[in-house]
């Protein structure tokens, strides 16, 4: 008979229910269970004031890290709009400012780009994603892209944040009006997590065996 293996844990510094569900769903079918740090009642939320979003998904990760001592995913995303010179950026969670909503962020993105044509509404989704280990020690970031444009009115229900609004050219669809399974493929979530999973999966399963062989 076959040694059973348990799944392994990862912790996700986020609250956010929608991107902790999608991370999901691209970790589970290779056995990584995923938990969110709502799981951890105690525990503050970690202040973003890096400079990038690397700086901000290196420091959720390993500062919660330390706190929980487990195996910690950080993953910072946004919109950068080249007519807005990177705006909203890192501050896309919070672009319309305190008590920011999905609604109210594009509200005031469709409001900045006025009058902007279609040809320069270029823009690109940024998702950076860290990996601690339970000392808090960075072992794994990387980052990846997704280039589209914004349009000039919502498209479709599904998604969150600014995709209504995040046209794939090459598809003539916004993210709002592409299934899950298709945004998955073509998302810059998507894109870091299919980098990340192969060297994820080999370091956490080395230390399953290590804890195995103690």
């Amino acid at each position: 008979m076959s040694e059973r293996r348990d799944p392994l844990r990862l912790v996700v510094a986020s609250r956010n229910s929608k991107k902790i569900r999608e991370i999901s769903e691209l970790l589970v079918p290779h056995g990584i269970q995923v938990v969110g740090i709502s799981s951890f009642p105690d525990v503050p939320d970690v202040v973003e004031d890096g400079a990038s979003f690397a700086q901000n998904s290196a420091k959720k990760a390993a500062e919660t890290a330390r706190r929980i001592s487990q195996w910690v995913l950080g993953e910072d995303s946004g919109l950068e709009v080249a007519a807005l010179k990177g705006a909203p950026g890192i501050y896309s969670a919070r672009f319309s400012g305190p008590g920011a909503t999905d609604e109210s962020n594009n509200a005031k993105l469709i409001h900045d780009l006025a009058g902007v044509p279609e040809e320069r509404r270029n823009a690109r989704y940024v998702c950076n994603v860290a990996v601690a280990d339970p000392q808090g020690t960075i072992q794994l970031q990387l980052e990846a892209a997704c280039h589209g444009r914004i349009t000039a009115e919502a498209r479709g229900t599904n998604g969150f944040g600014y995709d209504p609004y995040f046209l794939i050219p090459e598809y003539h669809r916004t993210f709002g009006e592409l299934s899950p399974r298709v945004k998955q493929h073509l998302s810059h979530r998507g894109r870091a997590f299919e980098r990340l999973l192969p060297q994820l999966v080999r370091l956490l399963d080395g230390t399953r065996i290590q804890r195995s062989n103690v």
